[in-house]
C-alpha cells in the first residue's frame, strides 16, 4: 500500500506454529516375584473298558452278492467274501467243415513193358520100351 509520499510500506505477516511432542517419563517401577508350591490332590474318573470277543465261523456257501453287515442281539456279524476262479470245460463248436465228394472218370495212357509167360502143354505117348515091361 502506498503512503502519501508514494513510498511502499512492508508489513510482516506472523504465524504461530504449535508443536506437540511425547516423551516417556518414569513414574514408578514394579517387581514381580514368582513362587511355586506343590499341592497333592486325588483325581477320580470312571473309565470304560470295552473288550471284543472274536469268533470265526466257516460258512463255505456260494452267494450271488456280498451279504450286508448285520446285528443279531449283541453280536455284530461281518461277512468275509472271497472271489474264487472257477475253471470249467465245455465243448464249443467253433466251425464246421463241409466236404463235398464228386466222382470223375478219365482215360489215362502210359507206355509200360509187361512180361508174359505162356505154357504150351502137349501130351506125349508112352515109350515103346515101357509098354512091354
Amino acid at each position: 500500500m502506498p503512503d502519501e509520499a508514494g513510498a511502499e510500506t512492508v508489513l510482516p505477516l506472523v504465524e504461530e506454529v504449535l508443536r506437540i511432542e511425547k516423551r516417556a517419563v518414569e513414574t514408578g517401577r514394579v517387581r514381580v516375584s514368582l513362587s511355586t508350591e506343590t499341592v497333592e490332590e486325588v483325581l477320580r474318573e470312571t473309565l470304560l473298558t470295552r473288550e471284543a470277543e472274536v469268533e470265526r465261523r466257516p460258512v463255505g456257501r456260494t452267494v450271488t452278492e456280498v451279504p450286508k453287515v448285520r446285528q443279531e442281539g449283541d453280536v455284530l456279524i461281518i461277512p468275509v467274501v472271497e472271489e474264487v476262479l472257477v475253471v470249467e470245460k465245455r465243448l464249443v463248436l467253433r466251425e464246421e467243415i463241409h466236404l463235398r465228394l464228386s466222382n470223375a472218370e478219365r482215360t489215362v495212357e502210359h507206355p509200360a513193358t509187361r512180361r508174359v509167360q505162356r505154357a504150351v502143354v502137349e501130351r506125349v505117348p508112352p515109350a515103346a520100351d515101357s509098354a512091354e515091361s
